[in-house]
């Protein structure tokens, strides 16, 4: 009797095929909307921040926490928009950061009352649930608005994401190649301290670079940039981690493929855009 062949045994790990084609798809979006039309870039970070909401919604629920997912959508989006629109009409009389703050203030207002009917068992639980979340995505989410609404607007969020962006891609490289001295290995195995000064290279010759050629400021404006980057980008990376491994999960969904969730792309940018975008609005003028 002819037995069949063995089947060959499926690796482990990240489509990297649909990985490549995700991360061109994404880079050629932000890249076209960033560059020629901002209100779909704005519309692009709601739809990010949106999703990354729902993501966390569903990673709270494993361990028995609910958020309100609705009306933290609404309010993201709402605050996203509103911001823009504000920075964008200062003949309005109304200004972004009072557009944001009260945008925010009705966010956590909703999703408080939406708790109301379920009774008062876990209300405090599920409403720091909806509290977290708005603070972790909208809040930090709404120094982009601000960034790209300011003078030089689409040079300043360039820069900020070529320094998050640079400071992955110099961890990664360094950390393949010398990474020998865990980092946070109860958190994040694979980040090692030699990454970490590779991140920092990166990050500052991006900043640098970016500082100098689009927003003609002194070149220390770059350096500043790049440290502060690499540094709460990192620590980005690590918040994520450890919400990932309190609630037991290795990636926030499979909504992209070959990355993971939108918040495993995220996490970096979200913690240091509130970073960059008070860096730049001290040093730069018109933020």
């Amino acid at each position: 009797m002819v037995q069949d062949p063995p089947r060959p045994v499926r690796r482990a790990g990240r489509n990297l095929p649909a990985a490549i084609g995700v991360g061109v798809g994404l880079i050629a979006v932000v890249v076209g909307t960033l560059g020629w039309w901002h209100w779909g870039f704005t519309l692009l970070v709601a739809v990010a921040l949106s999703l990354g909401a729902v993501e966390i919604h569903h990673a709270l629920e494993r361990i028995g926490m609910e958020s309100a997912p609705i009306p933290i959508v609404v309010g993201t989006v709402a605050i996203q928009i509103g911001s823009y629109y504000a920075s964008q009409h200062p003949e309005r009389g109304i200004n972004a950061i009072t557009v944001l703050v009260a945008m925010l203030s009705l966010t956590v207002l909703a999703a408080l009352m939406w708790r109301l009917p379920k009774g008062p068992e876990g209300f405090v639980r599920d409403s720091a649930a909806s509290l977290f979340t708005i603070a972790y995505l909208p809040m930090l989410g709404t120094a982009v608005p601000l960034m790209l609404g300011g003078d030089m607007g689409r040079e300043r969020v360039v820069v900020f994401i070529a320094c998050v962006v640079a400071s992955d891609t110099g961890g990664y490289v360094a950390g393949v190649l010398f990474g020998k001295h865990k980092m946070a290995p109860m958190i994040s195995p694979k980040k090692t301290w030699e990454g970490f000064a590779g991140s920092i290279v990166f990050g500052i010759v991006a900043g640098i670079v970016g500082v100098l050629w689009l927003l003609h400021a002194p070149w220390w404006v770059g350096l500043l940039l790049g440290v502060f980057m690499v540094v709460f980008g990192t620590a980005g990376d690590l918040v994520e981690s450890m919400i990932k491994r309190d609630v037991g999960i290795k990636d926030m969904s499979s909504f992209l493929p070959g990355h993971g969730g939108v918040m495993d792309r995220l996490d970096s940018l979200l913690v240091a855009a509130p970073v960059a975008w008070l860096i730049l609005y001290l040093t730069v003028p018109g933020g």
